[in-house]
């Protein structure tokens, strides 16, 4: 009975790390239509072209240039984000969220 009290103590204590999530400082926003096309430099792609695919959804580069789609509430924000930016291009940003597969699952964002 003692060792599977200890057991389940120490899964619960391992359930935060689990769901505490990912966190991007500083990397480059992409609309999904242009991201492979800009891969090579992503932060000359510009703002007006990211608006106007809009509707491809975004993601991002991370450090090791892999590309991570957002979830529907990221493309959201980066539209919302974009829009009252005044950034041609460059676009950066700090997102945190929670990967599964090849998306982000938001929490938060932040263009830079």
């Amino acid at each position: 009975m003692r060792k599977l009290a200890l057991v389940l103590l120490l899964g619960m204590a391992l359930v935060p790390l689990a769901s505490a999530g990912d966190s991007f400082k500083n990397v480059a926003v992409v609309d999904v239509n242009c991201h492979a096309k800009v891969a090579s430099n992503p932060d000359a792609h510009p703002r007006d072209c990211a608006l106007k695919c809009a509707a491809s959804g975004y993601g991002i580069f991370t450090s090791d240039g892999k590309f991570l789609k957002l979830d529907a509430k990221g493309n959201k924000e980066v539209v919302a984000a974009l829009k009252a930016s005044d950034k041609k291009d460059h676009l950066r940003m700090d997102v945190e969220g929670t990967v599964e597969g090849d998306t982000l699952k938001v929490t938060s964002l932040k263009l830079l």
